[in-house]
């Protein structure tokens, strides 16, 4: 069975990720992209849908023992555990290096004390666990091939077969390093060129070093800052500069439930809001390539904008579900592809409109066609505004007139005036500033309670939502109105957890939802973070910082967060790690900073 969320770690290339358990087991594995096929996928499984376990030997039939201590090394995405057995005490150095050929996953066994007793088991399963590859000898290099497919395994031990199973048994004296390393190459070309697992391991200290160089951030929530910094540049793809939102598929927001999605793609409001937060502490290149990516994805046709693209900018991300998977915990169905990539999400054109105004604010070089492009999206929201959407949260309900949607269409209005005003575009100013007017005024009439005193998750409805934390964030309405406080209280009241997080929206159980699904989820964590936000905006700083250092101690031992925390369970479900999580963590430190609210 795999482990808790959050006793896995993240390793990655900037093409894609490896998700790596307490007991040395890599459990989750894509290649060569974040979207391809898993070749391990005991994390959505068990052992028989692929796995590579290193550590110390244990008995045949007892549970591997989970690493006495881990740790990232520095700021950095290399993986250290080390296990104090009997025998003595032996470290693996997990990492994968920013890719220059094949892609690769390399693990070095350090002898620390005594002579540690070693075993690799790794089980490679191709198309998430379904295809048992072809396994031989090349050369004295091990090969697994299926398809269009092989993975290359290099260790100076010797290995054999078992089970299907490809073993090696061996014993680290003290100062001794015996490294693995596979690597994968499509199946019909020439093999992969030997790794050198000691030149990579320094090649990639030294990228994650000079990478965090550039971090402008400075206060007192550095570590946790920097730590979300690096896991937003893992879920970067490099070549495109598509950002995907998490690097797994169908870990479930509740347990054993149905709410099991795919998020191994780019979701323009994801990757813009990260591409936001990366602008603000320094990190000017990944934006561009981001804007780049946006351009080449969007490819001038806003009237058919999807609110998520392949990592490359693909359009077809065809929904479907692996039934040989039992699920995480038996949470099925386990899906791959978005059915979601399709919905209007009115609110997609204020965010990443906002994540093109900031990167012209913060002295991004201007392009010519990103000012067009923002241009082009107000022409489409000026006849699409008024219509009911899907929202935020990719309802797959019937559409509604969304606040939320209706107050980021006014965002992606309002920044393109500004656009305008500076000189940098030309467009219609009087009919636009005539449209931001018609909309600040349609959301204040319908998509507000005036016996409750708080704005309502959509028109006519009585339900909250917490994206209303919002508004003031997104300088809608000033922080000091009587409705977005009152807004404020009432999700406090209604849509907080015994430990003061946050879920997104009600949910019905064994009913319906509004979302269209039955099943309930936990506390949404982006949620949590924007509450701490508004609530350090209207004064109450205090109980802000408060509630961000209790969202800090929710992350694992490594600085990571999955998209939500079941305060039942008290444990972290979702997919893992996800941008939208580490997102606000930044964002949230930045504005503590800013008023001074960290309390020493």
């Amino acid at each position: 069975m795999a482990g808790r969320i959050e006793d896995y770690a993240l390793i990655g290339d900037m093409q894609t990720a490896a998700l790596v358990c307490r007991d040395g087991t890599a459990d989750w594995l894509c290649l060569p992209r974040f979207d391809s096929h898993a070749i391990f996928a005991g994390l959505l499984g068990t052992e028989e849908h692929g796995f590579w376990r290193l550590g110390p030997a244990h008995a045949a039939h007892a549970d591997p023992p989970p690493a006495d201590r881990r740790r990232y090394r520095g700021d950095s995405l290399i993986l250290e555990s080390e296990w104090d057995t009997p025998r003595g005490t032996v470290r693996v150095t997990d990492f994968m290096p920013p890719r220059d050929g094949a892609p690769q996953l390399i693990r070095i066994v350090e002898g620390v004390s005594g002579r540690v007793p070693m075993r690799s088991a790794l089980r490679m399963r191709f198309s998430y666990g379904r295809v048992v590859p072809w396994v031989h000898k090349v050369d004295g290099r091990t090969v697994a091939v299926a398809g269009p497919d092989s993975v290359w395994l290099d260790s100076p031990t010797e290995t054999y077969g078992k089970n299907l199973t490809t073993y090696s048994d061996f014993t680290v004296a003290p100062g001794e390093r015996i490294a693995f390393t596979i690597s994968w190459q499509p199946s019909h070309r020439t093999p992969p060129a030997m790794p050198d697992p000691e030149g990579s391991l320094e090649a990639t200290e030294d990228f994650w070093r000079e990478w965090v160089e550039h971090c402008t951030y400075h206060g007192p929530y550095r570590e946790a800052v920097v730590r979300s910094l690096i896991t937003l540049k893992a879920l970067t793809y490099a070549p495109t500069g598509g950002i995907v939102a998490a690097p797994t598929t169908s870990l479930p927001e509740e347990i054993g439930g149905v709410r099991n999605w795919d998020y191994r793609y780019t979701w323009l409001r994801d990757a813009a809001i990260t591409l936001s937060s990366l602008l603000r502490t320094g990190y000017r290149e990944e934006a561009r390539a981001w804007r780049e990516w946006l351009l080449r994805a969007v490819a001038g046709d806003p009237e058919n904008l999807q609110i998520m693209y392949g990592i490359a900018g693909e359009r077809e991300l065809g929904e479907a579900e692996l039934d040989w998977l039992p699920g995480y915990e038996n949470s099925q169905p386990v899906r791959v592809g978005n059915g979601a990539a399709h919905q209007l999400q009115l609110d997609v054109y204020g965010e990443v409109t906002e994540a093109l105004h900031l990167a012209h604010m913060t002295g991004l070089a201007r392009n010519d066609y990103a000012s067009l492009l923002q241009l082009k999206l107000i022409r489409y929201l000026e006849k699409h505004w008024d219509q009911p959407d899907e929202g935020i949260w990719e309802v797959r309900g019937p559409r509604r007139h969304f606040v939320h949607s209706k107050v980021m269409a006014w965002v992606a209005v309002d920044r393109t005036i500004k656009l305008i005003e500076s000189g940098d575009a030309d467009g219609p100013l009087d009919r636009w500033r005539d449209l931001r007017d018609d909309i600040h005024r349609d959301v204040c009439e319908k998509g507000y309670d005036q016996e409750r005193n708080t704005f309502t998750q959509s028109y006519g409805s009585k339900e909250l939502d917490a994206s209303l934390l919002l508004i003031p964030q997104m300088g809608f309405l000033p922080p000091d109105d009587k409705r977005v406080i009152g807004t404020i209280e009432a999700i406090q009241r209604e849509l907080s957890t015994e430990d003061g997080f946050v879920l997104r929206y009600p949910t019905a159980g064994e009913e319906e939802g509004v979302d269209g699904l039955a099943g309930d989820e936990g506390a949404f964590l982006a949620c949590s973070f924007w509450l701490a936000d508004d609530l350090a905006m209207i004064g109450r700083v205090d109980e802000a910082r408060k509630l961000f250092e209790k969202l800090l101690a929710l992350r694992n031992d490594l600085g990571l967060l999955a998209e939500e925390w079941d305060p039942k369970l008290q444990r972290q479900v979702g997919n893992f790690p996800q941008a939208f999580s580490h997102v606000p963590l930044i964002d949230t430190a930045l504005r503590l900073t800013a008023s001074g609210a960290y309390g020493g």
